[in-house]
C-alpha cells in the first residue's frame, strides 16, 4: 500500500462481515482502517455478532447503516443479500467462527452474512479471518471446512498464535486489523473498483 496516498482505497466497495466471537472488538478497528483507507465500508453482522459489539458502534465508524437482517427495511426497496452482492468488490469475514465457516463450506443459508456469502460466489473475492478456541481451529472439522474453501478460492489471514479469552494459548487468535488492511490492500489493487466499470 503506497504510504504517500491518504486513501489508498478510495472508490473499492467492501463489505465487512462480523460473526459472533469475543474477536469482534478487532473487528470495529478494522471497520475503522478500512474507512480511514478510503474504502466505502459496508457491515453485516450475525446475532451473535451483536451480543458483543453493536451496530451503532460500525455505522459511527463507517457513516454507513450496519446490516443486521436478511428482514431489515430500509428506503428503497431490495432484496438485502443479493443487492449487497451486487455491489461489492470485497467480502471480509472478521472474525470468521467455526460456525460462519462451516455454514459457508456447506452451502447453509440461514441468516444475512451466509446467505450474502452464498450469492456473493464468483462474483468477487471473499477473505476470511478465522477466530476460535486452538481446539475448535485444530478441529478435523474445522479443517476439513477451510480446506473446502480454500479449494473454492477463498482467501485467507491468519488465524495467529497466541493467548485466547478463555485462557488458552494455541492458534486461533484473529490476525491484527493492520495486517488483515494490507491483504485486502493486496487483493482488491489485482482489478479496479466495479463501481468505475
Amino acid at each position: 500500500m503506497d504510504e504517500r496516498n491518504d486513501n489508498p482505497l478510495a472508490g473499492y466497495q467492501v463489505l465487512l462481515c462480523v460473526t459472533g466471537g469475543i474477536a469482534c472488538y478487532k473487528s470495529a478497528d478494522l471497520a475503522s482502517k478500512l474507512t480511514q483507507a478510503g474504502a466505502d465500508v459496508t457491515v453485516a453482522m450475525t446475532d451473535a455478532a451483536q451480543r458483543f459489539v453493536t451496530p451503532l458502534t460500525f455505522q459511527a465508524l463507517t457513516g454507513r447503516e450496519a446490516y443486521t437482517s436478511l428482514w431489515q427495511a430500509s428506503e428503497a426497496y431490495s432484496i438485502r443479500h443479493t443487492s449487497l452482492a451486487d455491489r461489492i468488490d470485497l467480502m471480509i469475514v472478521a472474525p470468521a467462527t467455526a460456525d460462519s465457516l462451516a455454514k459457508m463450506a456447506v452451502g447453509i443459508a440461514d441468516d444475512l452474512v451466509t446467505t450474502t456469502a452464498l450469492a456473493v460466489s464468483g462474483a468477487c473475492d471473499i477473505l476470511v479471518a478465522p477466530a476460535m478456541n486452538p481446539r475448535m481451529w485444530q478441529a478435523p472439522a474445522t479443517q476439513t471446512n477451510m480446506k473446502t474453501l480454500v479449494d473454492r478460492g477463498v482467501h485467507v489471514v491468519g488465524p495467529e498464535e497466541g493467548r485466547m479469552a478463555c485462557g488458552t494459548v494455541g492458534p486461533g487468535r484473529m490476525t491484527e486489523p493492520v495486517d488483515i488492511l494490507k491483504v485486502v490492500a493486496d487483493l482488491l489493487k489485482r482489478t479496479p473498483p466495479r463501481s468505475a466499470g
